[in-house]
């Protein structure tokens, strides 16, 4: 599909996506101005997922824990992406808006699941975003923890959504929030009557503006008590047959 259609050309809809690596989905996904989500297997990721039970009617978990945004292919090839995040490496840690080669995600243990959204923006739309995005990463724009408290409080009181994060400061911005701020300054409001600072990864999947969202489908790693249990399960069942079997060929009386 092409990133210069029409935004409203496309309709809502979700593709599951199977058999394929994380580098092979994203390679053919990944588009400038599409938007990425993430989630995984790790502390942070069920924390943010179980969060954002409180935007789900029946209390079910969210499925995303991190966005950012598809910047395109640069002079070394290679695809890169723009996001807020908290990066910690040896010696060295970013804490806020970056630019990261798509590579990034293509680990499969610690990114479990992948989503690219496709909102079908025109070229000069797709420019504003990137352009909005490479300002905030010159100006060193930072990553506020602070601000996950005033949205989880805000998730919380659904009335507190369409006003500004209690716990707001300039210059900063989380993942999502950082994601919903390039969309409206490129002139679209993903999200309606929600504040920049109120905007959950979750919130973004469930956008109501037209767009496809494709979905990597991967299986649910089992855990190793489930196969114990089937294992288990399995011997018994053996057994069983084998004890049932030694009774009827038992010769009568």
């Amino acid at each position: 599909m092409s990133a210069s259609r029409p935004l409203g050309a496309v309709r809502n809809e979700t593709v599951f996506i199977e058999g394929l690596t994380n580098r092979e989905f994203l390679e053919r996904y990944a588009r400038p101005g599409r938007v990425g989500l993430s989630t995984g297997t790790a502390f942070v990721d069920k924390a943010i997922a179980r969060a954002q039970r409180h935007l789900d009617e029946h209390g079910r978990w969210g499925w995303w824990s991190h966005a950012f945004v598809f910047e395109g292919v640069r002079a070394d090839g290679r695809h890169w992406l723009i996001e807020s995040d908290l990066q910690f490496h040896h010696r060295h840690i970013r804490l806020g808006v970056q630019e990261n080669r798509v590579d990034k995600y293509f680990d499969e243990q610690l990114y479990t699941t992948l989503a690219v959204l496709d909102f079908g923006l025109e070229e000069a739309q797709v420019a504003a975003l990137v352009c909005e995005g490479l300002e905030l990463v010159a100006a060193r724009v930072q990553y506020s923890i602070r601000e996950l408290f005033g949205i989880l409080l805000a998730m919380r009181h659904s009335e507190l959504r369409a006003r500004e994060n209690l716990l707001s400061r300039d210059h900063c911005f989380f993942c999502s929030a950082f994601v919903h701020h390039l969309f409206r300054r490129a002139g679209i409001d993903l999200l309606p009557g929600v504040d920049v600072k109120h905007t959950a990864p979750e919130d973004l999947a469930r956008s109501t503006l037209p767009h496809t969202k494709y979905v990597l489908k991967r299986a649910v790693p089992t855990s190793q008590m489930e196969r114990l249990a089937r294992r288990t399960r399995r011997r018994v069942q053996v057994r069983l047959r084998s004890a049932v079997k030694g009774l009827t060929d038992k010769p009568a009386l």
